[in-house]
C-alpha cells in the first residue's frame, strides 16, 4: 500500500516566491528516489506563502529514506532557512484502504 507524505511550509509574504521556487526545486529532485510515485504542490488561495505538498510513495520506508538522504541537500537547507516555522511532515494512508 502506498503512503502519502504531506509537507506544510509557511513563508513570509516577502519570501513567498523564493519559498515556492525552492519547494518546486526540491520536488523536481524527488523522482530520482526509489519508491517516489508522484506529488502535487498546493498554494493556499488566501496566503501564497503557505504551501502544501502532497506526495505519494511506494512505502513509508522509501519516504523515510528519501528524507534521510535529502535532509542536507542545499534546497532542503534553503527551505528550512526561509520558513517562519519548522516545516511539518505528515505521514498518511488512504482512508478505507
Amino acid at each position: 500500500m502506498s503512503i502519502y507524505v504531506i509537507w506544510e511550509s509557511r513563508f513570509r509574504a516577502a519570501q513567498a516566491a523564493a519559498g515556492r521556487a525552492v519547494t518546486e526545486a526540491i520536488w523536481q529532485d524527488m523522482p530520482r528516489f526509489e519508491g517516489y510515485l508522484d506529488h502535487e504542490l498546493l498554494v493556499d488561495a488566501d496566503d501564497p506563502g503557505h504551501l502544501l505538498v502532497v506526495s505519494r510513495w511506494a512505502s513509508q520506508e522509501h519516504a523515510d529514506e528519501s528524507l534521510r538522504l535529502y535532509s542536507d541537500h542545499p534546497n532542503a537547507l534553503a527551505a528550512n532557512n526561509l520558513v517562519v516555522e519548522p516545516r511539518r511532515r505528515i505521514l498518511a494512508t488512504r482512508a478505507g484502504g
